[in-house]
């Protein structure tokens, strides 16, 4: 025989319902990754993540070509000069960079107003007229591009030399991390730096790159402004390579916010070798397409919600770490060779999903735990509804286990014939009451009502939870049901107008079975199954025509651990289904 309770499982619905929620969470979070990245809105923090990647690669090392000439505290110490220098010694200088082999010379100083000394003037001007690839920087631009340097007009294109706008392009949080390639008409002083070594024009002048700083403050290779006056430098250290002078001393306030040194300011003519390198490399930082940005977004942001509906929320939550930690080091890495990906975005996107699929879970999961409390409650004690869902799968189903139980069966002898003298609301209302009664008595000595079968009940003891004294706790409900329950019931059938109560049956049986929930996808039922469940069955059966209400098997008699001295056998009777008969016996205080 085989009882199950009668209670529906949606799992199907459940599934479907969870992959709706989880499919519009994971279209909504990713779609509003997408709608912040379209709208930049955390742009400086993903700037920020832009210089941990300089400082995690480190340093590339010194440029070959290009040599920093800093205008130090060491330069003033030793020249005693006061700022602005005579424009003399910058005209010494350049005819030293000259003589040294330099194959560019950017200057990034301005001279776009006379000084007070017009022979330092006119040797400053003659010194740029016999080198080769001098450019000199200015921030002052008229709306036609020109400068003013050396009093414009076409003083510098007389002298083979040319300006360069030196101004930066700063981010809103102040840090120089893109070179222009013009600035207000006016080709940048890098970019024209570096066409000049290399004798040919950028191939797209406008529009703006990311500097590839080569490292910290202080990377570029140097030399002291008053050492190259000097002439105390390595030989050879200029030849053929591009050099960049300027001021690098604190009181000189030419210091920037650079992505890296991890927040050391760098001199202005470090900033524009940097610059100037990059160029030369042919601007080895690129930014992402957006598309791929986007696809990141997309493709992080839906790994919570299909890992979470695929494998659980826990596994959901483990894969989304692992993935952000893949995806970190994948931004490195395609950093360090030269691609600029979005990480806070798609990153953002990855811990919304994974979050918001775990908060649904979460709640999913209370929300159907509630539920099945609510079902388990109906048959299990209240007392061991939190032991059940302990045993429960993640689909919320009890597994099949064997266990040792005792199995009752109970019926109301004659009720056949009382309900079809009786109407049909009246027939449902005393089955309701005395389906009630019973119950309860079966839960109070913690039983586990498996199912109703019309006017029949079936219960077992010792399943799901486990217990010791499942045989005297079966027996012990069986006395008080067929006793003073079954009076009191009769009691208020007398009282509803019925000359007389009913009888009942009783059977009980001990021994192994397979407990479990069973059933389709649609439809979920707690079952016992095996001979001890049928044995149970027959064995009440067996009391019809007799003088007693209970019988048990020896099987639960033997089982028994508290005194019962008044149970009485009966007989061995041939059981359907059995090869061996089975010992009967009975309660005194049942028996009529």
């Amino acid at each position: 025989m085989d009882s199950r309770t009668n209670g529906a499982h949606p799992h199907r619905s459940l599934r479907r319902l969870r992959l709706i929620i989880f499919s519009v969470v994971a279209v909504s979070l990713t779609g509003l990754c997408v709608l912040a990245y379209v709208g930049s809105v955390i742009d400086g923090a993903e700037l920020d993540t832009v210089d941990q990647r300089f400082n995690i690669r480190g340093s590339n090392g010194a440029p070959d070509d290009i040599v920093v000439v800093g205008i130090d505290d060491v330069t003033f110490g030793d020249l005693q000069q006061r700022w602005p220098f005579p424009r003399r010694f910058h005209a010494r200088a350049i005819d030293a960079l000259s003589k040294a082999g330099a194959k560019a010379i950017a200057y990034d100083i301005q001279f776009t107003e006379p000084s007070p000394n017009p022979r330092d003037d006119n040797a400053l001007i003659d010194a740029v007229d016999r080198a080769d690839g001098v450019v000199l920087a200015t921030t002052e631009v008229d709306s036609r591009g020109r400068s003013n340097i050396f009093g414009g007009g076409g003083i510098l294109k007389a002298i083979g030399a040319r300006a360069g706008n030196s101004s930066f392009l700063n981010d809103e949080d102040g840090v120089i991390r893109r070179m222009p390639k013009e600035v207000d008409g006016l080709t940048s002083f890098s970019m024209a730096t570096a066409e000049t070594f290399r004798g040919q024009p950028d191939q797209h002048p406008t529009g703006s790159e990311w500097i590839d700083y080569a490292g910290k403050p202080g990377t570029v290779t140097y030399v002291s402004f008053s050492n190259l006056l000097k002439g105390d430098f390595p030989p050879n250290l200029f030849d053929g390579k591009i050099a960049v002078v300027g001021a690098v001393a604190p009181s000189l306030q030419d210091t920037h916010a650079v992505p890296v040194g991890s927040g050391e300011q760098m001199p202005g003519p470090e900033v524009q070798a940097n610059a100037i390198a990059t160029a030369l490399d042919d601007f080895p930082l690129k930014e992402a397409p957006h598309a791929l940005n986007i696809g990141l977004i997309v493709l992080l942001g839906l790994l919570g919600p299909v890992t979470a509906i695929t494998l659980g929320p826990l596994r959901s939550a483990i894969y989304g770490l692992l993935a952000a930690v893949l995806f970190a080091v994948g931004v490195q890495l395609a950093f360090n060779n030269g691609l600029i990906v979005s990480f806070l975005y798609p990153l953002l996107s990855l811990l919304l999903g994974v979050t918001g699929a775990l908060a649904i879970s979460i709640v999913l999961g209370a929300f159907e735990r509630e539920r099945v409390r609510d079902v388990f409650s109906r048959f299990v004690p209240e007392a061991v509804v939190a032991d059940v869902l302990k045993n429960v799968d993640e689909d919320l189903r009890l597994g099949g286990r064997k266990q040792v139980v005792t199995v009752l069966f109970s019926d109301i002898r004659g009720f056949t014939t009382y309900s079809e003298s009786r109407p049909p609301e009246v027939v449902i209302e005393v089955l309701n009451r005395y389906l009630t009664m019973m119950t309860d008595v079966i839960l109070e000595h913690r039983g586990t009502l498996v199912s109703f079968m019309g006017d029949g009940i079936m219960a077992v003891f010792g399943a799901p939870i486990e217990m010791e004294d499942h045989a005297d706790r079966a027996l012990e409900a069986s006395r008080e049901m067929a006793g003073p329950t079954l009076a009191e019931f009769n009691e208020w059938m007398v009282e509803q107008g019925e000359q007389s109560g009913f009888q009942i049956g009783i059977g009980l049986n001990s021994g192994p079975v397979m407990a479990g929930n069973v059933g389709s996808e649609k439809r979920l039922e707690y079952t016992v199954i095996g001979d001890t469940t049928n044995t149970a069955s027959r064995i009440e059966g067996m009391t019809k025509g007799t003088p007693h209400t209970v019988f048990l098997a020896d099987s639960t008699r033997e089982l028994l651990t508290r005194e019962n001295g008044d149970l009485e056998h009966v007989d061995s009777v041939d059981v359907r289904g059995r090869s061996a008969q089975v010992v009967i016996w009975t309660t005194a205080s049942n028996s009529g």
